[in-house]
């Protein structure tokens, strides 16, 4: 079973080979508590910019048409993307409204804490006339996720007409649940992304995720929420479990599994995203199912051995590095 980004042969691709949007942040990361004064640094943080990082990283065309501020986070943020090789033109401002930020505080080991001021942010205030420019260019694959449908009615309004053009127009649409308890509850994030369950050609889902737009919560077995979603149309449902790995669900029955790679944890955040951009890749190469699994745990691997949301993203010639002894020095 496999599945190939794709266009409709009357729209040869001219565009990027994924587009994606969603709101991006100045992120403050300590070391320590702030309470006790813990010094910060700046980073930006975002869970659509980390997989269009990690996608061109990887040697692919991203775009990321996200909506910012007119302020110096917004100038931080188009920096850090363009300077990773992300395509940042159909990016917009609001001048009326601020670039959101978080603070994530690092408490004790790779546990932390999370804090977000994202009400009333540019990004909240996206509306579909904003990325339809970003749309018209084309691309192969359009990447969403759960966090841009919880900012909003803007946002889910943006998010569903690029989910309808892209239906349209051939490309492979991806949605990533990527569910967030402090943007909405579980029973709104139900209602909101069971409309996406017929046009979504790819999904990602952890496994407390999956119930969430399969439709129903409770004892229900994962088996019968993966059954729902292929028989509504879903060509693929990926399954990330964390340090147990991942599992692959295909329409024509096929099932594969792949084990989390065994590094030293440093840190966690990211590794959703890292796992979602290793497996665009791999979609784009025309990898068999269980190489795209693979290159997704490795990505995910790289991500939470490393400080900060992105950062240790791999280059496309750094992936075999996961092969190498530990303690090897590359020479």
């Amino acid at each position: 079973m496999t599945i190939r980004a794709t266009t409709t042969p009357a729209e040869p691709h001219t565009g990027t080979d994924v587009l994606t949007f969603g709101e991006t942040m100045v992120s403050l990361q300590t070391e320590g508590p702030l309470s006790t004064g813990a010094t910060a640094r700046t980073a930006v943080a975002g869970a659509e910019s980390n997989v269009a990082i990690g996608l061109a990283r990887l040697g692919h065309r991203v775009s990321w048409a996200g909506r910012l501020g007119a302020d110096e986070p917004a100038r931080l943020i188009l920096r850090t993307l363009r300077g990773e090789g992300v395509d940042v033109r159909y990016a917009t401002t609001e001048a009326e409204a601020p670039t959101g930020a978080l603070l994530r505080e690092r408490l004790v080991a790779d546990v932390t804490r999370v804090h977000y001021w994202r009400a009333g942010s540019a990004a909240s205030r996206q509306q579909p006339e904003h990325i339809v420019p970003a749309l018209t260019a084309g691309a192969r694959v359009l990447h969403v996720t759960g966090i841009t449908c919880a900012l909003g009615s803007g946002p889910l309004a943006a998010v569903t007409a690029a989910v309808d053009h892209a239906r349209a127009h051939g490309w492979t649409v991806v949605l990533d649940v990527n569910h967030r308890a402090r943007l909405w509850s579980r029973k709104e994030a139900a209602h909101t992304l069971h409309r996406f369950r017929g046009s979504v050609d790819v999904l990602i889902a952890s496994d407390d995720e999956l119930p969430l737009i399969a439709g129903h919560e409770g004892a229900e077995s994962e088996e019968r929420a993966v059954a729902e979603m292929l028989a509504a149309g879903v060509r693929e449902v990926v399954v990330k479990r964390g340090a147990d790995g991942a599992d692959l669900y295909g329409a024509d029955g096929d099932h594969h599994h792949q084990a989390a790679h065994r590094v030293p944890v440093v840190d966690t955040v990211g590794a959703g995203d890292a796992f979602c951009a290793g497996y665009l890749s791999g979609l784009l190469d025309g990898l068999a199912p269980a190489d795209r699994l693979r290159r997704a745990g490795a990505t995910g691997a790289f991500v939470v051995g490393t400080r900060g949301d992105w950062e240790g993203l791999p280059h496309r010639d750094e992936l075999g590095l996961l092969d190498a002894p530990p303690g090897s020095a590359v020479r």
